[in-house]
């Protein structure tokens, strides 16, 4: 397969309902799109997810675009490509940026895919035909709010609940929504809102039987996060500070979490 051309498009998408975490309130999702074409005449997409703003992750949607247009399509232009490992191979000297390559990668996979004439998911290996998903829920205004939409979402069909916290609404929240809807499948995501000196609430909300608490130290940490898992019942899950599976090993090894959020 050889890429004849590369075409990046920003695109914003508006939101269903407002989504607000620790960090901010998002009306509108920007994101970018890349678009492969191969020497076939076949178009791979691919998304750049990365948020407008350096929040959640030092990229961002101009970050993307600018890492994408300057050094990793010019590796890719007009070279063949059998695999995905050759093609990623291309661009590995390009360090960092994991939201842009995936941008390019997933393009990648979409043309693979068409050629090889499968699902993706039979491309991965993948063996279900169905997978159950989960909604994330942003911080409303009140709990009322909130819990019309968890009732709203598990009416959908979605099977785990995850809810935004953040300090001063965490507990009360938690409580809540166990009251109202019994033994769901539920988690938290405070996006590294919290420090050590919060350990007391933490250990309250092992009387909720979490399916996990998602980031709740800080964003680049692996080191306290072992000390809150020590300290704790239910499972940490690590996002923001795993950007390798050398650092995925680093935190297990270290006891800082027992679930780990993998994302494209």
């Amino acid at each position: 397969m050889q890429i004849v051309r590369v075409e990046l498009r920003e695109v914003a998408i508006p939101m269903v309902s407002t989504f607000q975490t620790s960090f901010g309130v998002i009306e509108r999702r920007p994101t970018l799109l890349v678009k492969l074409y191969d020497s076939e005449g076949r178009v791979g997409y691919g998304e750049a997810a990365a948020l407008p703003a350096p929040l959640y992750s030092y990229e961002t949607t101009g970050t993307c675009r600018e890492i994408l247009a300057r050094f990793i399509a010019p590796l890719v232009l007009h070279r063949p490509f059998a695999t995905v490992e050759e093609f990623v191979a291309a661009y590995q000297g390009v360090r960092g940026n994991p939201f842009a390559k995936t941008g390019m990668e997933t393009a990648f996979w979409h043309l693979l895919a068409q050629e090889q004439n499968c699902s993706l998911a039979q491309c991965l290996g993948g063996t279900q035909p169905r997978i159950p998903v989960g909604e994330s829920l942003g911080i409303k205004k009140t709990l009322d709010e909130l819990c019309a939409e968890v009732e709203l979402r598990l009416r959908e069909g979605y099977r785990r609940i995850k809810v935004k916290i953040k300090p001063g609404w965490d507990l009360e929240v938690v409580r809540e929504l166990r009251r109202v809807f019994g033994d769901i499948d539920l988690m938290v995501d405070a996006n590294s809102a919290y420090t050590l000196q919060d350990i007391d609430l933490f250990k309250q909300l092992d009387a909720f039987h979490l399916t996990m608490i998602e980031q709740p130290l800080g964003y680049d940490d692996i080191v306290d996060h072992a000390t809150l898992q020590k300290a704790i019942a239910t499972p940490i899950c690590l996002d923001e500070s795993i950007h390798s599976a050398e650092d995925a090993r680093k935190a297990i090894q270290l006891g800082s979490c027992r679930i780990i959020n993998i994302k494209p």
